[in-house]
């Protein structure tokens, strides 16, 4: 069950977090608005997951499928890679700590690969696939204008290939893959790909401390 998995690799971003710019638009949410969420795709979601574990701000990672049906939000079927699905996580956050920009700075310089269509590492198939599933156009404008910042920058080698998709609905995934990182640290697959990945998230956190979010609407 776990082979497609094991023989992957949570791709790492080539970009370098220390400077690696912050959003020129963002969000302006009232620090009292109360919990917000955000939907994200990036591979594998045990890496992704336990990325943002350790950002400040985030208060809930959950790892799960959207994309597609209800009928097909599994693990099994999911791998096929033809269900509509991406492994994503559902991300609650306080917007009095952290702005939906800065999470999606996160996602670019930490999380993942942006730029390896349907693919991270070794794990391949539109499952696998850069996505940001936006819950309304406010979403949808400032992560379209940060993948346009971050390519007119060229701040990767390559051309961002990650999709914009409306949230439809995220499914929870199945709770032997919940927490997966914290719970499993010494698992191969954990060891070699993702802890790299929690250092680098701690890193990112510990910089990002001491500078203020943006927060132009």
């Amino acid at each position: 069950m776990f082979s497609s998995v094991i023989g992957g690799a949570c791709s790492r971003s080539s970009a370098d977090v220390k400077n690696f710019p912050d959003p020129a638009v963002d969000l302006t949410i009232a620090a009292d608005a109360g919990p917000q969420k955000i939907v994200l795709a990036g591979g594998c979601f045990w890496c992704t997951e336990g990325v943002f574990q350790h950002i400040p701000g985030v208060t809930g990672v959950v790892s799960g499928y959207s994309g597609g049906a209800k009928e097909t939000a599994n693990y099994e079927r999911v791998c096929d890679g033809d269900t509509g699905h991406a492994e994503a996580i559902e991300i609650t956050f306080d917007p009095a700590r952290v702005t939906y920009g800065r999470l999606l700075k996160a996602f670019f310089s930490v999380a993942h690969d942006p730029t390896t269509l349907n693919r991270q590492g070794n794990d391949s198939g539109t499952q696998y696939r850069s996505a940001i599933f936006y819950a309304n156009e406010d979403q949808k404008r400032v992560a379209a204008a940060y993948i346009k910042q971050l390519d007119d920058a060229k701040v990767f080698d390559s051309k961002i290939v990650t999709t914009l998709e409306p949230l439809t609905a995220f499914y929870a995934a199945e709770k032997y893959h919940q927490n997966f990182v914290n719970l499993h640290p010494t698992h191969p697959y954990i060891v070699s790909q993702a802890l790299g990945k929690i250092e680098k998230a701690k890193k990112f956190a510990k910089e990002n401390a001491t500078t203020q979010p943006a927060t132009q609407p």
